[in-house]
């Protein structure tokens, strides 16, 4: 079964641009080291201080064993101490959730 990990950020407003490079690493990064990433998301309107990524992973063990290779990978560790370095990250949290619509198709035919 396919989990998909929803990490909400809370950016410094002036930490956009940033975080929005920080985003396109991990879009290098991520799919490297095995999992499907669906995207990371800015503020646009609205908050100038929430921001999204999502991907998905095959498991929680799976997820652990990407973690480990998500922080040995160079671009993986470069991008985590540009976070640390530029502080444009105020707070992340991870759920793990499943998707329990599909198929996205109507069942009851007309």
């Amino acid at each position: 079964m396919t989990i998909t990990c929803f990490i909400r950020y809370e950016i410094e407003p002036s930490g956009k641009a940033d975080f929005e490079h920080y985003a396109r690493n991990w879009g290098q990064a991520i799919p490297r080291c095995g999992a499907e990433l669906i995207g990371y998301f800015a503020p646009h309107e609205g908050s100038a201080t929430t921001a999204y990524a999502a991907y998905n992973i095959d498991s929680l063990a799976a997820y652990e064993a990407y973690r480990a290779r998500l922080a040995a990978d160079p671009v993986g560790r470069e991008n985590y101490l540009f976070a640390q370095e530029k502080k444009f990250i105020r707070r992340e949290d991870r759920i793990f959730l499943k998707c329990v619509s599909l198929p996205h198709a109507s069942l009851v035919q007309p």
